[in-house]
């Protein structure tokens, strides 16, 4: 008979000890823990990035799918897009996010990423986020974009990110001309995040001829799962 949470009734799925999440709690000794199903996403918040707006790229397409789906789905308007501060930035994303939870996921591209990042680095503890997927995100100067340069100058701590988000994904596509490859898989690496590559998506912009991307919705309502 499968094993049965103490506190909510569900079905418990074990896991091995390398896959425990970061800070535990897991008695000495114990050899495996038990884990809850993954939670279900009733709310995406999702980040654009530089120079771009909530009605481009793929962000109508999303929200229209994710709405389908019953799930609620805000794409944020950033202040100044073309000429992003990031104070204001992060004021806006925390005002959409409010308080993480875990049946709230966040979605950030490029530039949003790294505010999203900011965001939840500042938050007090404990907070617990459902999950985030990050589309060509980094870390970091930008040598394409140095317009960016005082936005990108401070880096952010992502270990409480890494510890308290449930769910992590970092999409990049093999000829982003605006962010190194390299780049996206470093943030990844500190995330502990797996990466998936979309081919010839190039930054993921509507110029790209990117205004779908099923990657992104089946990372937040799994098929036949």
């Amino acid at each position: 008979m499968d094993p049965i949470c103490p506190s909510c009734g569900g079905p418990l799925r074990q896991i091995p000890e390398d896959q425990w999440p970061e800070g535990g709690p897991v008695p000495e000794g114990t050899v495996e823990m038990y884990l809850g199903p993954e939670p279900e996403v009733r709310r995406v918040v999702v980040v654009h990035g530089y120079d771009a707006a909530p009605d481009q790229h793929w962000f109508p397409w999303l929200r229209d799918r994710l709405a389908a789906e019953g799930v609620r789905t805000e794409v944020v308007e950033l202040p100044e897009p073309s000429f992003p501060e990031s104070g204001a930035w992060l004021a806006a994303v925390a005002r959409a996010v409010g308080e993480p939870d875990p049946h709230t996921h966040l979605v950030g591209h490029s530039l949003g990423c790294i505010t999203i990042l900011r965001h939840l680095a500042g938050l007090p503890q404990p907070w617990t986020l459902g999950g985030l997927v990050l589309v060509a995100g980094f870390t970091g100067r930008l040598e394409a974009v140095p317009l960016l340069e005082e936005f990108l100058a401070e880096d952010v701590d992502v270990s409480a990110v890494r510890a308290n988000a449930r769910r992590r994904l970092v999409l990049r596509s093999d000829n982003d001309p605006t962010v190194p490859a390299a780049a996206t898989e470093a943030l990844a690496a500190r995330l502990d995040a797996p990466v998936r590559v979309v081919p010839r998506a190039g930054h993921f912009c509507g110029s790209d001829g990117v205004t779908r991307l099923p990657a992104v919705l089946e990372a937040l309502v799994p098929r036949g799962g």
